[in-house]
């Protein structure tokens, strides 16, 4: 090979040599840009999204756990048997308290730094209405404590643990409830994301399992009295132990507890509704501008709207009454009792439609703009108003299906159709109604929470605490055209704020009360055992009786649901305007 040759083979080495080394140095570069964006990226949304999908399968999946038990335990087989649900719901207590413990001592290490708040989170009269649902569930694990009591020598000891752990559950929780579910978490985000949803599906859990046995005890009831008409022999499954009681206040514990279920049911479903709006609270930047509580207003000449809520009150608690026990007696009682609820029925949901179309025709007499500031726990109320009216409505159209396609025809068969016409109407207006009541932009009345910074206004250019000036503090200097400006504008607020006070006359407190005492009522009748969707026959008629059952035991805890759940919107929106 000639040399010239060498030399040049020798010299593209090197230049190839040298391009290489440029290309791999600018190739890592370009990897260190890479990675730093993705570095940028991952410190950003993602993983705060991603431990809201991770929690959120957490969450769903104990939840699914419980649920296979339940239907493994409705089967009544050999295999599955309550004892285990009362221990895995146990450990999921005791996993929550452990959780609340921890965080508790956190924040009262932390407690010299201020945590953010969520004003919007709950309210007082939230937080008492729990504690009041706290303590009757609390009456009911001393009835289970007492019921184990007298059957221990033939019953597992779980039943005996669990109200125990339950009771201590109870406490802890109404205390995290009062004192931290407003807060804002930035600290241990995932793992807290974990621990709040911990809390929701435990609690979501208990409230299943709650529904569960209640609609157990009512269909029991139902095939009693098929059985008693002479419908033919239903299956009764019997909860009581094989074994003597010990004391004498067993039956009086186990018929008592069928009384404080409703109580124990609202209560973990609305602590699953409260803890929720935490866990979507954490990591949230808040907007100081909307997190602000209205002041408490008194309203004067409230008297229409209170007498009617409590007139109807009263007299639900008569048709109550009335309806158990006649229910139990003749054809010809039961008919005359389901009539009554019906035509009862009809007349409050009638006066409920009235006071929700009333109050948004008051709401399209004054434009007022719609507030679009993120607010978790509003969303979540419309969210919940929606999805628990889905329960009643497929009750109500299966009701409509089976009153058209009936070949029996009692007397009760046509107020039956109107009254499933107006469950579906009513729920229409009044969830138009609170809806847009909560999103109404609330212009003035208001003040920000005690628990917030306040407003730095010391650096502001002009300050909300003094008028605005044109250069000159002295009011001596300032000009005519100026002074009659000024007394026109004062004219003008004055003038405004007759107006305010004469719309405010207009407002639909009167409304919001009859509508809190109706819901009330209709919470009660299903609660303590007024069910004429078991009674009539007319629906197992058409649809079957598995079916059917099936149908009721979805449609009556969201109905029951939604009702509580309209009282505490309700109220919200009274105290609004």
């Amino acid at each position: 090979m000639p040399p010239t040759m060498v030399e040049h083979n020798g010299l593209d080495m090197c230049l190839n040599k040298y391009c290489h080394s440029s290309s791999s140095s600018s190739s890592s570069e370009q990897d260190k840009k890479i990675f730093s964006k993705l570095k940028l990226s991952l410190s950003g949304d993602y993983p705060r999204k991603n431990a809201e999908i991770l929690s959120g399968q957490y969450g769903t999946n104990l939840l699914l756990i419980g649920l296979a038990l339940m239907l493994a335990i409705s089967h009544h087989g050999p295999s599955v048997k309550e004892e285990h649900l009362l221990s895995f719901v146990t450990c999921l207590m005791i996993l929550q308290l452990i959780w609340m413990m921890w965080y508790i001592l956190v924040r009262e290490r932390q407690k010299n730094t201020r945590t953010e708040k969520d004003v919007h989170a709950t309210t007082c009269w939230i937080r008492g209405g729990l504690t009041l649902l706290a303590l009757l569930s609390l009456i009911m694990d001393a009835f289970r404590i007492g019921y184990f009591v007298g059957y221990q020598s033939c019953v597992s000891a779980v039943l005996g643990v669990y109200p125990v752990i339950h009771a201590t559950h109870t406490i802890a929780q109404v205390h995290f409830l009062w004192f931290h579910i407003k807060d804002v978490i930035k600290s241990f985000e995932t793992f807290e994301r974990f621990g709040v949803i911990h809390a929701v599906f435990t609690n979501l859990l208990l409230w299943c399992n709650g529904v569960m046995s209640e609609a157990e005890h009512f269909l029991n009831n139902h095939k009693r009295r098929l059985t008693a008409l002479g419908y033919g022999n239903l299956t009764i499954v019997h909860s009581e132990p094989h074994c003597n009681c010990t004391t004498s206040t067993c039956s009086m514990f186990s018929s008592s507890l069928f009384y404080l279920y409703p109580f124990n049911v609202e209560y973990h479903i609305f602590v699953s509704a409260m803890l929720f709006v935490m866990w979507k609270n954490i990591g949230r930047t808040i907007d100081l501008s909307s997190n602000r509580k209205r002041l408490a207003t008194k309203t004067q000449g409230l008297t229409v709207g209170p007498i009617l809520g409590l007139l109807a009150l009263a007299s639900t608690i008569g048709i109550l009454v009335v309806y158990v026990t006649h229910v139990e007696e003749s054809l010809k009682m039961r008919q005359s009792a389901i009539s009554m609820f019906y035509i009862y029925g009809i007349v409050m949901l009638v006066f409920m439609c009235s006071a929700g179309a009333s109050g948004l025709i008051i709401y399209r007499a004054d434009h007022v703009p719609l507030d679009t500031s993120k607010n978790p726990s509003r969303q979540l109320d419309t969210e919940l108003l929606f999805g628990s009216s889905i329960g009643s409505w497929l009750m109500s159209w299966c009701s409509v299906v089976a009153v058209l396609g009936a070949d029996s025809s009692p007397p009760y068969r046509w107020t039956n159709l109107i009254y499933s016409l107006l469950i579906v109407l009513e729920k229409y207006i009044q969830n138009l109604f609170v809806v847009e009541s909560l999103y109404r932009k609330q212009e003035d009345g208001e003040r920000e929470d005690p628990e917030l910074p306040a407003s730095p206004e010391i650096f502001s250019v002009t300050s909300s605490l003094a008028p605005p000036y044109n250069g000159i503090i002295n009011r001596t200097f300032v000009t005519p055209d100026r002074t009659c400006s000024t007394m026109e504008n004062e004219q003008e607020e004055s003038g405004q704020v007759k107006g305010a006070h004469k719309h405010k006359e207009a407002n639909p407190e009167k409304h919001c009360c009859l509508l809190i005492m109706c819901n009330i009522s209709l919470w009660i009748l299903p609660a303590f055992g007024c069910r004429p969707q078991y009674d009539n026959g007319l629906e197992q008629e058409t649809f079957g009786f598995s079916i059917w059952t099936t149908v009721l035991n979805f449609a009556i805890p969201l109905n029951l649901f939604y009702r509580m759940h309209s009282v505490a919107s309700l109220f919200e929106v009274f105290r609004r305007v």
